[in-house]
């Protein structure tokens, strides 16, 4: 898999919501360049030595950070006070993207999780 199946991805998403996520996208990339870019359960996401660390997703009335792990939005419940979110699934609006510092705590929480 490679990162033209996120382009893919991205090409069906309508603006506004296709910046806002190409804007997450790069974001993440900031903290895991080297991260495999890949499609998992049918969305965006990021691999480091074959578990997912991120993943994004558009829906109808917002977008979607997606951990990939029941444990990592809670743990971090008070810097989410801005957003709604279930226990997988950061909810933000359409066409304002995830703060860098918030992407870097997301995936850094999740990263620490795995090494464990």
């Amino acid at each position: 898999m490679s990162s033209s199946e996120i382009d893919k991805y991205l090409e069906s998403v309508p603006e506004p919501k296709r910046s806002t996520l190409e804007t997450l996208r790069e974001r993440i990339l900031l903290v895991v360049p080297t991260a495999e870019q890949c499609i998992s359960y049918g969305m965006p996401a990021f691999r480091l030595n074959g578990k997912v660390v991120a993943g994004f997703a558009a829906f109808k009335n917002h977008l979607a950070y997606l951990p990939h792990s029941g444990s990592v939005l809670p743990a971090i419940s008070d810097e989410l006070t801005a957003f709604t979110y279930t226990q997988g699934s950061l909810h933000f609006a359409v066409d304002e993207c995830l703060s860098r510092e918030l992407v870097r705590l997301l995936i850094e929480t999740r990263m620490d999780q795995l090494a464990r």
